[in-house]
């Protein structure tokens, strides 16, 4: 995983009205914490965050006062109807640190054929990795499968140094027969009376 260098401002206003200057400035309020630090209150550009925010569990380079820092977002607020990113809390990592994250969980292949459904029981699954090397996503492959088949947390193949930080035992997918709708009271009626 590569690292996204941005420039962030320390910042000492706070509160509803700060936050709404320091937005209408094309820029996002955020808190840097972790390692026993006091929390470092900065902003950072909007436009480049949101853009390093795409790439999930993203590796961030601070430049804060002319020292750089690695960090991760561990929470974005962003707002409910315009979706612009309205505050970010950060996490200092440092090079060789474990990290716990959540990553999405990809599938490859096809069911087998007939009526099946793939249930997604969980969208992520919880790791421990690298803070330098956290996989964005993983992958397994569902080819084959029919009703009845689970995939478990422990069956997902994980890139090397990344380990499980979920029971194994969990179940991830599973494949569930589709079911024909029966038809309500209404309709079962309506079909006799059409047929009479």
């Amino acid at each position: 995983m590569s690292e996204i260098k941005l420039a962030a401002e320390t910042r000492t206003e706070f509160g509803k009205g700060a936050a709404r200057r320091i937005r209408r400035d094309s820029k996002v309020p955020a808190v840097v914490y972790g390692h026993g630090a006091e929390p470092v209150h900065i902003t950072l550009p909007g436009h480049e965050l949101l853009l390093a925010l795409r790439t999930p569990n993203v590796l961030l380079s601070l430049d804060i006062e002319g020292k750089t820092q690695l960090a991760i977002p561990k929470a974005v607020q962003r707002d409910a109807i315009k979706g612009f990113l309205e505050h970010v809390d950060l996490l200092l990592v440092k090079r060789g640190e474990k990290v716990t994250v959540e990553v999405f969980v990809q599938t490859e292949g096809e069911l087998a054929p007939g009526s099946f459904l793939l249930e997604h029981v969980l969208n992520t699954l919880t790791v421990e990795a690298e803070a330098t090397h956290i996989p964005e996503s993983v992958t397994v492959s569902i080819a084959g499968l029919e009703a009845g088949a689970s995939i478990h947390a422990k069956d997902i193949p994980l890139p090397k140094g990344t380990t499980l930080a979920i029971d194994e035992d969990a179940v991830v997918l599973q494949v569930l027969s589709a079911q024909a709708e029966e038809p309500s009271e209404g309709e079962a009626a309506g079909e006799e009376a059409a047929e009479a």
